[in-house]
This record gives structure tokens, C-alpha cells and sequence, in this order.
């Protein structure tokens, strides 16, 4: 789950990582209120999960309250990059003497976490990697072992921070590493990390994406999914417990597992097609989960067929089969599909589903030959 800026400030001041004093707006009066709080002069910020908000208009400086109304009724309704402004987020602005960056996230090829920080903030880090790799201090992380102060000060000499900064910059690492590894994140983010001019380091920015395994943990993060952000199809998927992403293409795809579900598109659109979903119903293939499945891949007007690809384990494939049948008597799908059933019991799931209606549903052994057939229903290869 991704955060907002003004949400992951909120989740970096748990742990004491320094902020910028702000509030939270949805309209033009509310925006003026958090400005007088937070005090002259501010920044309005837009709240999008997008970057190139300054760019597009989406951050403007406020010395008063006649300024913060104009500014905020501009970008309220802004649209950036596809991503309609809502919400805002008025700060006290911070003078700035330098800009850094710094952040923790999981490196799975090492399977350890990975600390990075560079003098070189204020800017995006692929740029930085790409034009100067070496000005990125990078420092893997043992999760067993931990974070500690001496790694900190390692990460900051190695990456040319001056004296002036570096007790500061020591602090916010061992403050932001407690917020990634106890906060369950995959990702925290601080881009700029700033200096001030009276020697303060303060995160003026905040990236922050949680794990949603963790999410039993958690009850409070609730109150962080913004339920307005999604599309019709997120939010009947999300209404009904579904790891669900929506994406633009034709062939709607159901799988268990988040990797077969990655797999399941990249195939897709190998043999020519494009997926129109990433949807992964987990470990659960009964007729209430693939109910609830196919009716939100039902509900998308650019699904032309659909791809069903388990992987039986612990589920078998005759009660995946049973699962689809039970649930085809309780969604009319308007779609053809194709079921790519392998694993524990496949051949007597396989067996249950020649009872469908061949118009309605095919079983296809291979999960590439399943691709193919379900592209040529969906229209056929792009050319």
C-alpha cells in the first residue's frame, strides 16, 4: 500500500523522524485554516501518487492567507498525470541550505535489506544511479543482525555529507530504519532529506509503501486507504477482499499466487495480448472466492476473455473445478474463458470442467497454450 505524502509524515513523526508542521485540506477554507496553524509563509502541496507535481502546478508557495486561496482553488481538481487532486497538504515552509536523500528497502536478489543515501537529493534516484552511480552510498542491511549507529555514520562519510549535516543525518537513518523494519514497510523514502540554514536535517518529503501482509498488525492502517483514489474495479475488488490492480488491456486474468499472477500476464503478453488486470485470489479457489473473482473482471467493459491459471498445491484441482462450476451459476459472465488447471489433482479438476459448455469455458493443459487461446478469443494477437 502506497501512502500519500502527507500520510507518510504522519507515519515518519510515530518514530520521531523531524517534519514539516502541516494539515490536511479538502477544500479552499480548510487549506487557509491548516496555513494559519502551521504559520507563514507555507507550501501547498497537491496529494497525488505521481511525480511531477511542481512541474504540473501541483506545489505552490503561500505568504498569506490571500495566496493560499488562490493557490488552492487552482490546484484542487488538478489534474496531474491522469491523477485528479483531492486532497491537499499545507506546510510551513522550510528554508533550505542543502538537499540530500536516504531510504530502506527490501534488495530480494540479496535477500537483505538496502540501505541507500546520496548527497545528490531533490531529484530522482534512477537519474542519480544512471548519470552517477558512485554518488549513491549503498549498504545492505542483515535482518537479523540489524541497523545500528556505526553503519549510519559508515552510509554518511561514504557519501560525502558534510561535517555540519552528519549527526542529523545519523539520527533520521536510525529513526527511518525503526520505521521500516517496525512499521512493516517494503519502502520508506526521504527525497530531500534537507539541511537548514541554522544546521537542523529534516525529511521535506516523504515515501512511504507498507506491506500488506503485515496488515493484520495493523487495524490502524485502515484509516490510510483512501477507497476514492481507485478505480470501480479496484474498489469491488477491494469491497471484496481481492489483491486486485487494474490495467488497460483485453484479456481479464484470475490466478493463486502473486508470482503466477505476474507470470500470467508477462505470457499474455508474449503471445500478442495485454492483460487487463493483475488479479491474485491467494491460496483460496472455492466458489465464493472465484464468485467474487470473476465479478469484478466481469465488471470491466474491455474484458473480451478471460484467464483462469491455477497451480494446485494444498488446493486441489478437483475442488479448484467444483469452485468454477458453483461459481458460474452465480455470475452471468458475458466473457469466454480458458482454465490452465496443473498441480495436485489437475486431471480430475480438468475432468469436471469438460461438463461446462465448451462456448462458455475451455481447459487448456499448458499455461502458454491457455495464453494463446485466450488472446485469439479476446481478438487476437495485437499487430
Amino acid at each position: 500500500m502506497d501512502l500519500f505524502e502527507y500520510q507518510g509524515k504522519q507515519y515518519f513523526a510515530r518514530y520521531g523522524i523531524p517534519v514539516s508542521a502541516g494539515g490536511v485540506a479538502d477544500t479552499v477554507e480548510e487549506a487557509v485554516a491548516a496555513a494559519e496553524a502551521a504559520g507563514y509563509p507555507v507550501v501547498v502541496k497537491a496529494q497525488v501518487q505521481v511525480g511531477g507535481r511542481g512541474k504540473a502546478g501541483g506545489v505552490k508557495l503561500a505568504a498569506d492567507a490571500a495566496e493560499v486561496r488562490l493557490h488552492a482553488a487552482d490546484i484542487i481538481g488538478l489534474d496531474i498525470k491522469g491523477h485528479v487532486v483531492r486532497r491537499l497538504w499545507v506546510e510551513h515552509a522550510t528554508d533550505i541550505a542543502e538537499e540530500y536523500y536516504a531510504s530502506f528497502t527490501l534488495d530480494r536478489g540479496a535477500k537483505a535489506h538496502l540501505a541507500m543515501v546520496s548527497a545528490r537529493g531533490g531529484v530522482e534516484i534512477e537519474t542519480v544511479a544512471d548519470e552517477d552511480p558512485e554518488a549513491i552510498s549503498r549498504l545492505h542491511v542483515d535482518p537479523a543482525t540489524g541497523f545500528d549507529e556505526r553503519q549510519a555514520r559508515e552510509l554518511v562519510e561514504r557519501a560525502g555529507l558534510p561535517e555540519v549535516a552528519r549527526e542529523g543525518v545519523v539520527e533520521v537513518l536510525e529513526k527511518l530504519y525503526r520505521c521500516y523494519e517496525e512499521g512493516d514497510a517494503d519502502l520508506v523514502e526521504i527525497n530531500p532529506l534537507v539541511l537548514t540554514p541554522d544546521g537542523r536535517v529534516h525529511a521535506l518529503d516523504a515515501k512511504v509503501t507498507l506491506d500488506d501482509n503485515a496488515a493484520f498488525r495493523h487495524p490502524e492502517w485502515d484509516a490510510f486507504r483512501d477507497i476514492d483514489e481507485l478505480d470501480e474495479r479496484e474498489r469491488l475488488a477491494r469491497s471484496k477482499g481481492l489483491q486486485y490492480v487494474g490495467l488497460d488491456g483485453t484479456v481479464g486474468i484470475i490466478a493463486n499466487g502473486a508470482g503466477l499472477a505476474m507470470s500470467t500476464c508477462d505470457v499474455v503478453n508474449q503471445v500478442g495480448g495485454s492483460p487487463a488486470n493483475f488479479l491474485d485470489i491467494g491460496g483460496g479457489a472455492n466458489a465464493e472466492v472465484m464468485a467474487n473473482a470473476l465479478e469484478v473482471i466481469n465488471s470491466d467493459p474491455l474484458v473480451r476473455s478471460i484467464f483462469i491459471n491455477i497451480f494446485g498445491g494444498i488446493t486441489r484441482g478437483e475442488e479448484v473445478a467444483k469452485g468454477i462450476v458453483a461459481a458460474l451459476e452465480r455470475v452471468d459472465i458475458g466473457s469466454p474463458m480458458v482454465v490452465r488447471l496443473d498441480g495436485t489433482n489437475a486431471e480430475e479438476g480438468r475432468e469436471i470442467l469438460l461438463g461446462v459448455d465448451p462456448g462458455r469455458l475451455v481447459s487448456r493443459p499448458t499455461m502458454l497454450e491457455a495464453a494463446r487461446e485466450a488472446v485469439a478469443l479476446a481478438g487476437g494477437a495485437r499487430r
